[in-house]
């Protein structure tokens, strides 16, 4: 139901006068031009123009999407006008009116038109739901329930703030040595496709046999000549066959889950990650007053792996049958024995939310140096892998010519 309401929302361009007699016009996403009336007359414009506008198919198709980083800085922005006692229409019109990202301003103005409109706030965030997940809106919630909306933006605006430096620190390590496998890959088949053929011709006029080292790179050279627009198709289609079945198979997203926690080097930089986001989500949830089991469920689905997603959900049984919290951790042999031991204090000591914040924030500053640690291990061992495919064919062409030289 929701998608369809989105799906359905139109973008109306008016013009009109405002409270103060001033001339104004831009635009408002509205169901209908009845509701885009409505809401701009609740503005108090008196509109004197107004029109449906077209959809641009080749701005649509080069429109800036919205980032998980666009979602945090309008978190973060809203949080310190709400902190500043700024209403909550006036604030979102204020930070709308910052924002650099076109979409982002325009889910902003959906939004403030929702709340003007009668709904909540987290009624008007859920009908956005690719932006703002269920976690996000169930704070959001609990925030305006209890009527500290502006110290759970805070909390919200902190979690996302915390989840998103934690999500580029994992990129940072991930960037780098794929980048780097790129460009080596491109590199050698430019090299076999323009550089030996040269070498090739100047063999052949030699009239002696090539060693066999070299025989095999101009092998592999004439096959690449022949069929390199194969092999660059088939990478292509490698690449969008793995993000296909990515999106569509859970199946694939789950053996991709488990395979990625057995990566050597990069395995335990992936646990270290979960173990932080775990224990970051349950700490702002809790904290936020949401029940525990509610608060497992949410934080279920942020681990962002199946693994550690059906060992919470399993967590949250054990939990809801009188269990403490520790000891479903411990049962589910996938956490460490740090975090166990340090939610057992919070547990016995009535403060878990702020242990798990120490835990994400023990586990965060861990995942920080292992980035680190692992882009000083990756620079000699990618400078090796170079070295090895462009010496290799440097190697092999000036074989021939070394032989030449010892008969001579």
């Amino acid at each position: 139901m929701a998608k369809k309401k989105i799906e359905s929302t139109l973008s109306f361009s008016y013009e009109g006068v405002d409270r103060k007699g001033v001339k104004i016009k831009g635009d408002i996403p509205a169901k209908n031009i009845a509701l885009a009336k409505v809401s701009l007359r609740k503005q108090g414009i008196v509109v004197s123009h107004i029109k449906e506008k077209r959809k641009d198919i080749l701005g649509q198709l080069f429109k800036r999407g919205i980032s998980s980083l666009d979602i945090t800085i309008f978190t973060r922005q809203l949080a310190t006008m709400m902190r500043a006692g700024v209403p909550l229409v006036q604030g979102l019109d204020i930070v709308s009116e910052g924002l650099d990202n076109q979409s982002m301003r325009n889910v902003v103005a959906g939004i403030k038109s929702e709340v003007e409109n009668g709904n909540t706030f987290a009624g008007g965030l859920r009908k956005f739901p690719q932006y703002f997940d269920q976690l996000f809106c169930s704070l959001v919630e609990s925030g305006e329930q209890s009527g500290s909306l502006d110290t759970m933006l805070e909390r919200v605006a902190t979690y996302k703030e915390k989840s998103e430096q934690l999500k580029m620190k994992i990129k940072k390590a991930l960037k780098y040595p794929i980048f780097v496998i790129i460009v080596a890959i491109a590199v050698t088949i430019l090299l076999m496709i323009k550089v030996v053929p040269v070498f090739q011709d100047i063999f052949t006029s030699f009239g002696q046999e090539l060693p066999l080292f070299t025989q095999m790179v101009v092998s592999m050279s004439v096959w690449m000549q022949n069929y390199w627009i194969a092999v660059v198709l088939m990478m292509i289609m490698m690449v969008i066959a793995f993000v296909q079945s990515k999106k569509r198979s859970k199946k694939f997203r789950d053996y991709l889950d488990k395979l990625s926690l057995k990566l050597p080097i990069f395995g335990d930089l992936i646990y270290k990650a979960i173990i932080a986001r775990f224990s970051r989500t349950l700490s702002t949830t809790f904290a936020a007053g949401v029940p525990l089991i509610d608060a497992l469920q949410s934080t279920a689905g942020a681990t962002n792996n199946v693994i550690f997603e059906n060992a919470v959900l399993k967590i949250k049984e054990n939990v809801s049958t009188g269990q403490q919290l520790n000891f479903a951790m411990r049962l589910t042999n996938r956490f460490p024995t740090m975090a166990i031991q340090m939610v057992a204090i919070g547990e016995e000591s009535g403060a878990l939310d702020a242990m798990l914040e120490k835990v994400a924030n023990y586990y965060e500053d861990e995942v920080d140096h292992a980035v680190d640690g692992l882009t000083s291990l990756l620079e000699p061992l990618i400078m090796v892998i170079l070295g090895i495919l462009v010496g290799g064919l440097v190697i092999a062409m000036y074989l021939p010519i070394f032989k030449m030289g010892s008969i001579f």
